[in-house]
């Protein structure tokens, strides 16, 4: 794939969310277990689905230089790889693609599997254009914790001096069957290695001479260590095999050295060294390679779709209500007699809305106690009438325009009353005439 150095590659799918293509970058890793270097390829691939951004790099080694293994350790090492990732656009921050691969058994210069791929994900909720620009990249190693043995053949031994590998077969249990031998003064075995802690192994045999033993050149204890003798230090009549002569305090861990040096001319034997690794709750420093990007690969935008609407529909309508009834209360019976809503008795009524509340309230009796356990509810009536009236007598607040009473009706009916009064009075006196003149 060719990009221009500061060119954006642009991720367009027909599924929503789901980038068709990936971006390669070029990585070239050093120090640490690169070594003199170590070249990678990542390939960068973001998906976006569900409300989830995934971000997944898929690994491989590009030239035949490897990671390789800092020492000997048991099986359960891990090689680490976290990468970065910077995100702008509809979504701000950064991605951190991390991942791991276990290793086996491994003594120094074994190269280390790389993981099958790395990825980091983050939820996202916006809809809009998102840049994804890859950062740099970097390696860590984590020794797995137990022992390694080192047989006294490993390259990793250096001696100086008069040095004789003798095969025991079966005859001796030594490591792996085999044991160096000198009968040299000042003759030297060495290991180099990387751990906690490091044990110097050989036989407890009749007429060995006294050894030296140091760590990183420097002397732990100013004794010498006599194979010659038993554990309470009494001459050796026979012979044990692998034997844990000389450990090691702890040590930090990272690369150090042992040193076994025969102090007379007699027998001197060298079978194994067990490397200790303990006490890595994270993965060390030491080790630790950093990849720098090659060049500017570029970046990928990949655009979230919003979620998508029927144009028919209309946003501002309930499709569950309608317009034309009036909501009402399923618990409300208007024939109910004991309809709290019906009278006032011993209830607070109030108006919420076009609903009346009604508070039961407590009798202030002492002779009784209610018989109902618990709380009781706030009911919800409707009330009697549409709007609580405004003004009217003893209110205090003057009666709205729309609201006045009909003067012109009331004045026809006073005049009405007052003819009606005025009719009668005057067919009284008639009558008194008419009985008078009789």
């Amino acid at each position: 794939m060719s990009l221009a150095a500061t060119a954006a590659f642009v991720a367009t799918s027909t599924i929503p969310g789901q980038a068709e293509s990936s971006l390669v970058m070029k990585y070239h890793c050093t120090g640490g277990i690169a070594g003199a270097g170590v070249d990678l390829e990542a390939r960068m691939t973001p998906q976006i689905e569900s409300g989830t951004m995934n971000v997944r790099w898929d690994m491989k080694y590009t030239s035949v230089q490897r990671f390789g293994s800092p020492g000997f350790f048991p099986e359960g090492s891990s090689l680490d790889l976290e990468g970065t990732v910077d995100v702008s656009g509809a979504w701000v921050g950064q991605l951190r693609p991390r991942g791991g691969q276990p290793q086996g058994e491994l003594v120094p210069g074994d190269f280390l599997d790389l993981p099958e791929g790395l990825s980091d994900n983050a939820s996202i909720t916006r809809a809009g254009n998102i840049r994804f620009k890859p950062g740099k990249l970097t390696v860590r190693f984590t020794p797995a914790e137990g022992e390694a043995m080192v047989n006294n053949s490993e390259s990793e031994v250096t001696y100086t001096g008069t040095w004789r590998s003798r095969y025991t077969g079966n005859e001796y249990d030594d490591y792996k069957h085999d044991i160096n031998v000198t009968r040299e003064k000042d003759a030297t075995a060495r290991l180099d290695f990387v751990g906690t802690q490091v044990a110097y192994i050989g036989r407890r045999e009749k007429d060995l001479g006294p050894v030296r033993v140091l760590i990183d050149g420097q002397h732990v204890t100013d004794g010498l260590v006599e194979p010659g003798k038993d554990r309470s230090g009494n001459p050796m009549t026979g012979t044990e095999t692998q034997q844990v002569l000389w450990t090691s305090p702890p040590l930090k861990y990272g690369p150090h050295w042992i040193e076994v040096i025969n102090t007379e001319d007699k027998r001197a034997y060298v079978d194994a060294f067990q490397v200790t690794t303990s006490g890595i709750s994270e993965p060390p420093e030491y080790g630790e390679a950093t990849c720098e990007l090659q060049g500017d690969p570029g970046a990928i935008d990949v655009n979230v779709p919003g979620p998508t609407t029927d144009p028919t529909d209309d946003p501002t309508e309930d499709p569950t209500e309608d317009p034309t009834d009036e909501p009402t209360d399923p618990g409300e019976d208007p024939n109910d007699p004991n309809d709290p809503g019906q009278d006032g008795d011993n209830n607070d009524v109030g108006t919420i809305g076009e609903h009346v509340r009604v508070v039961p309230q407590a009798s202030s009796s002492t002779s009784s106690s209610p018989t109902s356990t618990g709380p009781t509810a706030t009911k919800y009536y409707r009330a009697q009438v549409a709007k609580t009236p405004s003004g009217g007598v003893e209110t205090g607040v003057a009666p709205d325009e729309d609201d006045r009473p009909p003067y012109g009706l009331m004045a026809t009916g006073m005049v009405v009353v007052a003819g009606s009064a005025g009719g009668g009075l005057l067919l009284r006196r008639r009558r008194a005439a008419h009985a008078g003149g009789a």
